[in-house]
């Protein structure tokens, strides 16, 4: 669970983007993950767009690929596409593995 208010983006931005990278990892071995949010939309968008990123899909590209791939409406907010943004620096930062 990532502390994370309607419209919003996530209370602790480098917890969130870390709980984020961390399902993705294990989504990649096999593991069912689940995403979800109230309205499937803003947040729930949002995270798989920074899934998207993990995948390989340039971080200012990511939020229009997840509304051509996902739903129109996902990713509600300036501030939660610029969160989509901010990820993908933090995830170039990351250590490899």
């Amino acid at each position: 669970m990532i502390d994370w208010e309607d419209f919003g983006v996530p209370a602790e931005p480098e917890a969130a983007a870390s709980e984020i990278a961390a399902a993705f990892a294990r989504a990649r071995q096999g593991e069912l993950v689940e995403v979800g949010c109230l309205g499937g939309r803003g947040r729930t968008g949002t995270v798989l767009a920074c899934m998207a990123v993990l995948a390989g899909v340039p971080g200012d590209e990511a939020v229009a690929w997840i509304r051509r791939a996902y739903r129109p409406e996902a990713v509600e907010t300036p501030d939660q596409e610029e969160w989509v943004r901010w990820f993908a620096e933090w995830a170039s930062r990351q250590p490899a593995g």
